[in-house]
């Protein structure tokens, strides 16, 4: 076996590179995933034992673990007991003939005042989502370089700039986005956004979405799908299970549709990773239709079993795929910056939509980030910051697990900032919700984030961005709303 596994990596030209800035497990990875891809490696092939790579390769065993842990994660290999790793990524073939079924109907006319409840999105209780925290080494950080931004105040403030966005942050930007998410991009296809719903709104008027059918998760992110609403487009919710958007039931409900909006890194809610042979079928259903993804990419920094999940773009060879990244969930909301990153045949109607509606993003801040990235302050601020959520999630599943018996179920997200309850049958999650709140914490209903499909009573609770200490009690409270809400007979 060590024999084969030498002439393999041999066969395929693996090799690292020391003075490479890209770590050595992303090397490996990145070989092995090409491999893969371009179908050198067929399904069924088996790979080389760590051991013998790392030999090969004279690199530490770590370093080929961390890579083939990844490949598992993302669905390219998988693992078989007592005999090793194996190629298990198939391109399957998509059929885009229509099948009969019921289409989800979407209520209109829904006034502005009671489309979105903003009231709870600033609240700053537990377990609200999307918190986030700054510890003292990146504030300081934060503030050094802030006053450096202002001491210089030089000609790039005091005049129009590129709606792109400055240079200097776009290109640290596609070297982080290239190295940690495995995307295709050049500085020049990044467009600077104000966060998520910025990048979302440009996405809906430079697609013309208005009268168009979509495709979007069920259950999926609210404020995306009610932005569609809102101007008009066909919204079709799709399913969702342990492998992300079912393309299948999209194929089935609306075949021809014109965007699938996507979060396959970590679904929202559901925290499901997008398998690898969906991933497929998603690009493979985008080309053959003219169609457009939409992938949002939420909270790609925050997987706590191992490196990040290569991003869906990195996949797609004829560029189909629309990238949504944030800065406010990595650093603080805040900031207000995030990113685009677009098909070249896109990017001059983008950068004119930009223009047109918001003429380009603060350069003071922008400059502030672009070196917060450059000398090394954000790697360092996310790798600790992995650490302290997952310090946060430990400490609330602790505290809840061994006290939810016949009430509800939990399991210990691998990625993002929220974990989900799962409530017994015949409990409601809209009771335990407003029960919660009348003990002073704050959660979310899953089943109010469902369009068409069957819904999950399940809660949604936020652990990043508390105090550790606040954590026990907030969840002591979450235990007293679940057992005052009493089973529906």
């Amino acid at each position: 076996m060590k024999v084969a596994g030498r002439s393999l990596a041999n066969l395929h030209g693996w090799a690292v590179a020391a003075r490479d800035p890209t770590p050595l497990f992303q090397q490996i990875y990145n070989q092995i995933k090409a491999s893969i891809l371009t179908r050198a490696l067929t399904p069924g092939t088996q790979l080389p034992s760590t051991r013998a790579l790392a030999s090969m390769l004279a690199v530490s065993r770590s370093s080929v673990v961390d890579a083939y842990e990844l490949l598992t994660a993302e669905g390219y290999i998988a693992g078989r007991v007592g005999s090793g790793s194996y190629v298990t990524a198939p391109v399957f073939p998509v059929s885009t003939r229509r099948q009969k079924t019921k289409l989800v109907k979407i209520p209109a006319g829904v006034s502005f005042e009671k489309f979105v409840d903003v009231t709870t999105r600033y609240d700053p209780r537990p377990f609200n989502l999307g918190r986030t925290l700054l510890d003292i080494r990146s504030t300081s950080a934060w503030r050094k370089l802030s006053a450096r931004a202002l001491r210089k105040f030089d000609s790039t403030h005091l005049g129009y700039s590129d709606p792109r966005g400055l240079p200097a942050l776009r290109e640290n930007l596609r070297d982080y986005l290239r190295a940690a998410r495995g995307l295709r991009c050049t500085e020049d296809q990044i467009v600077i956004t104000s966060g998520t719903q910025h990048a979302v709104d440009l996405v809906l008027r430079v697609l013309k979405l208005t009268g168009e059918k979509v495709w979007v998760e069920d259950p999926g992110y609210p404020l995306t799908t009610r932005a569609l609403i809102a101007i008009g487009a066909k919204v079709r919710g799709i399913p969702v299970d342990h492998e992300g958007l079912d393309v299948k039931a999209g194929l089935r409900i609306a075949p021809k549709a014109r965007a699938a909006f996507i979060t396959p890194s970590h679904q929202f809610p559901t925290g499901a990773v997008m398998s690898m042979s969906r991933r497929q079928q998603l690009l493979a259903w985008a080309r053959e239709n003219d169609a457009f993804i939409i992938e949002d990419d939420y909270t790609s920094e925050f997987r706590y079993g191992g490196p990040p999940l290569s991003a869906l773009q990195g996949l797609d060879e004829h560029e189909r795929t629309l990238y949504i990244g944030t800065l406010n969930k990595a650093l603080f909301p805040g900031l207000r910056l995030g990113y685009l990153v677009l098909p070249s045949r896109l990017l001059q109607a983008f950068i004119t939509a930009r223009y047109l509606s918001d003429r380009q993003p603060a350069s003071i801040s922008q400059t502030v980030v672009a070196d917060f990235i450059a000398e090394g302050h954000f790697a360092t601020h996310i790798r600790r910051m992995r650490v302290q959520y997952r310090e946060q999630r430990d400490v609330l599943v602790a505290h809840l697990a061994p006290r939810l018996d016949g009430i509800a179920t939990i399991s210990p997200p691998d990625q993002g900032m929220h974990l989900v309850v799962q409530l017994a049958a015949g409990r409601n999650d809209v009771a335990v919700v407003q029960a919660a709140r009348k003990r002073g914490v704050i959660a979310r209903a899953m089943s109010e984030l469902y369009i068409g499909a069957e819904p999950r009573h399940a809660l949604l609770l936020g652990f990043s961005g508390f105090p550790v200490d606040a954590i026990p009690g907030a969840a002591n409270r979450i235990v007293e709303a679940l057992r005052a809400e009493r089973p529906e007979l």
